[in-house]
């Protein structure tokens, strides 16, 4: 049995379903991340692009520099990207429910304008299952 989390964004015209759980979450420090988001990093959680639908709204795409991004038309938050290397959708990690993203490491700290210090691996650009150096990084 299969379960489904629906997310929306702030305004709750667009609301999207996702079947089963993410392949895996992390926070990116990218500068395209830093600029999109406002933000010194986001948390991201990676499903297959099978297992993401719209269920209502109007998503408005474009792109910075690297990956399609989609937000609601309406409020502008960003729901999800287009991880097109990977046939996956990330998701934004602020709309999903608490306990649904967990994330694993940190990628592109090389970009971090804010480190973060906890447990978790901390990728110079990224592992190497994801085509980065596997380098690390400590703070």
């Amino acid at each position: 049995m299969s379960t489904s989390t629906d997310i929306a964004c702030a305004c709750g015209d667009v609301r999207v379903r996702l079947e089963g759980a993410p392949d895996i979450a992390f926070y990116c420090h990218c500068d395209d991340c830093q600029a999109v988001s406002g933000g010194a990093y986001v948390s991201v959680a990676l499903f297959p692009k099978s297992a993401v639908t719209v269920l209502r709204g109007t998503l408005e795409t474009w792109k910075l520099r690297a990956l399609p991004r989609h937000r609601c038309a309406r409020c502008g938050i960003q729901v999800f990207a287009e991880v097109t290397a990977f046939d996956q959708i990330g998701v934004n990690g602020a709309r999903l429910p608490p306990g649904v993203s967990k994330p694993a490491f940190h990628i592109q700290c090389r970009y971090a304008v804010n480190p973060v210090v906890d447990d978790l691996p901390h990728y110079a650009d990224a592992p190497t299952d994801f085509g980065g150096s596997g380098n690390t990084i400590g703070w």
